[in-house]
């Protein structure tokens, strides 16, 4: 029978908390799923243990050179039967309930293309209170999303034809790919909200994304970049991300000038410049921009 939800874990050097977060889906009330984890290349036995584990529950395994968890996720999706996808990282764990509670969710709301969960956070073994710009809230929350991130990918549900609509997760960024992919979603469709904690994200480990990427703000630059190339954007909408877009620069800038990368500096403050006068009719212009961050992004070493 085929599924109603894809469960995707990518998996990177994390096997003891891999093995919780699978445990925490087999957990389910509901066994309408089916759960793909994409080894991207660990190094640590992950895969003899998945192998191992495979003996005794059913569940789609899948390696990769380790590409990012980018890559991992996209490789998920191409494998994926069911109309929806949830995205579970290694490192979180969900509550018994969150499959069977978010499925009814989409159910009860079938013009909503992309749910979340609320959450509860975990630092360092510790609860804590997410502060106020991390708060959820259902609908339009795109421009509120340019700042911070405001979907969770542990606690996202999609529908899948929209996630391959919009070609996954750009594979070149090994950090703020979810910002990126959810901002593009977010020109135009609201998000829905299951308010419950039905999510446990743990943070503080030292193998944490915003722990072993430098200059994060780098890949948000880059998406925010790539959104003025897109003519779904409102003229207030385009000006709420040119605002967003000139801040992160000139403060990303003034990184690197103090550091000695002054050429570096110069892209991100010509960008800043140039922002406001880029619309529709600039596309070529913003397509070259967009190309030398990439290339940046690619070639040389950030320490920023």
């Amino acid at each position: 029978m085929r599924p109603e939800v894809s469960v995707i874990i990518p998996a990177y050097n994390r096997c003891a908390m891999l093995l919780e977060a699978i445990d925490s889906v087999l957990a389910q009330s509901t066994p309408a799923f089916e759960l793909i984890v994409i080894d991207d290349g660990s190094t640590d036995g992950t895969a003899e243990h998945l192998a191992r584990l495979a003996e005794t529950i059913r569940m789609k395994i899948d390696r990769i050179d380790h590409r990012g968890p980018a890559a991992a996720r996209n490789r998920g999706v191409a494998i994926a039967r069911a109309p929806l996808i949830a995205f579970l990282d290694s490192d979180d764990l969900w509550s018994p309930t969150k499959l069977e509670r978010q499925l009814a969710f989409m159910r009860d709301n079938p013009g909503c293309a992309i749910s979340q969960t609320n959450e509860i956070w975990i630092r360092n073994g510790r609860r804590v209170n997410p502060g106020h710009r991390h708060r959820k809230r259902a609908g339009d929350i795109f421009i509120d999303s340019l700042r911070t991130c405001l979907i969770a990918m542990s606690s996202v549900m999609i529908r899948t034809d929209l996630f391959r609509s919009f070609g996954g997760f750009d594979e070149l960024m090994t950090a703020a790919e979810d910002y990126d992919l959810w901002l593009r979603i977010l020109i135009d469709h609201e998000a829905g909200l299951l308010d419950e904690p039905l999510v446990t994200r743990r943070g503080g480990h030292p193998d944490q994304t915003s722990a072993t990427t430098p200059a994060l703000d780098r890949f948000r630059i880059l998406a925010l970049a790539k959104l003025l190339a897109d003519d779904r954007l409102s003229p207030a909408r385009r000006t709420s991300v040119v605002e967003v877009l000139a801040e992160k620069c000139r403060i990303y800038a003034g990184g690197l000038r103090r550091r000695g990368r002054i050429d570096e500096a110069r892209l991100y403050e010509s960008v800043a410049e140039q922002a406001r006068g880029w619309d529709t009719r600039a596309a070529p212009e913003i397509g070259c921009t967009v190309k030398a961050m990439r290339s940046m992004i690619r070639e040389i070493p950030h320490e920023c």
